[in-house]
């Protein structure tokens, strides 16, 4: 991810206030759209050297040290199983505040920060799965595509969630 992208969300990111509830940041997840709220965002970073925890799903990366404060890493693309897109040099990590902790987030890319309107943003959509799907908030139609808004936490499983609990008890440890 190019540096100018870069600070130029992560200003946004600093000068959203409460006001701003209905802007979201936009990415890809392989050829896909999808958006989280914009105040969940703490920032966007590069990818980051992590250091792999044994015994983990393979989407959990692992942890890094982001200014002394350790967190966890995922990569949402494998988590919800999209494929990746190949050698993208705009792989970038968002960092997300969750209720309970900071998780970073690999994306394929960062795309831009979105300003939705009430008439723009529809429910999520119906879908017949085998798998729960309430991550999924909402659409908003872009263009010719459709993004997707998504909750992630509610991505994460009971493991998922009990495993970056662990490691925010051992780095306190």
């Amino acid at each position: 991810m190019s540096e100018d992208m870069t600070s130029q969300v992560n200003n946004e990111i600093k000068n959203s206030h409460l006001s701003d509830h209905d802007r979201f940041l936009e990415f890809n997840l392989g050829k896909e759209q999808f958006a989280v709220p914009l105040l969940s965002v703490k920032e966007v970073i590069a990818v980051p050297e992590t250091t792999k925890v044994p015994f983990t799903p393979d989407y959990f990366l692992g942890i890094m040290n982001l200014r002394g404060q350790v967190l966890s890493v995922i990569d949402l693309r494998r988590r919800m199983k999209i494929e990746p897109l190949t050698e993208n040099s705009e792989t970038a990590v968002i960092i997300i505040d969750l209720d309970y902790t900071h998780l970073g987030v690999v994306v394929d890319s960062i795309n831009r920060v979105i300003a939705v309107e009430g008439e723009d943003f529809a429910p999520p959509p119906e879908i017949e799965s085998n798998t729960s799907t309430e991550f999924v908030t909402g659409c908003y139609k872009n263009d010719k595509n459709l993004v997707l808004f998504l909750d992630v936490d509610k991505i994460l499983d009971n493991k998922d969630r009990e495993l970056i609990r662990q490691k925010e008890v051992d780095k306190a440890s």
